[in-house]
């Protein structure tokens, strides 16, 4: 149980689902069961799992930090999935 009133750990409480498919990514990288992918838009290595259904676990879109937050800003629409258009 995670004993520190911080924000993430709030988030963590208040997002269950979420946290279990981030802690899963995360051992599946470790592990060698999941590899990072370039970001799908621009091509760039440094990359964020990007979940668009948490009841899967380890289907994830590789995204750049810049692509990863207007994909949440803007919306699912802006990279639909498979449909990421090579921009920088």
């Amino acid at each position: 149980m995670l004993k520190s009133k911080t924000r993430q750990t709030s988030w963590r409480l208040a997002n269950p689902a979420k946290y279990s498919a981030h802690l899963a990514v995360q051992q599946a990288v470790a592990t060698g069961k999941l590899e990072k992918q370039a970001c799908e838009v621009c091509g760039r290595e440094k990359v964020d799992a990007h979940h668009d259904r948490y009841d899967q676990p380890l289907e994830v879109r590789w995204l750049c930090r810049r692509h990863h937050m207007k994909l949440h800003h803007y919306g699912e629409d802006m990279f639909p999935v498979g449909g990421g258009s090579r921009e920088s």
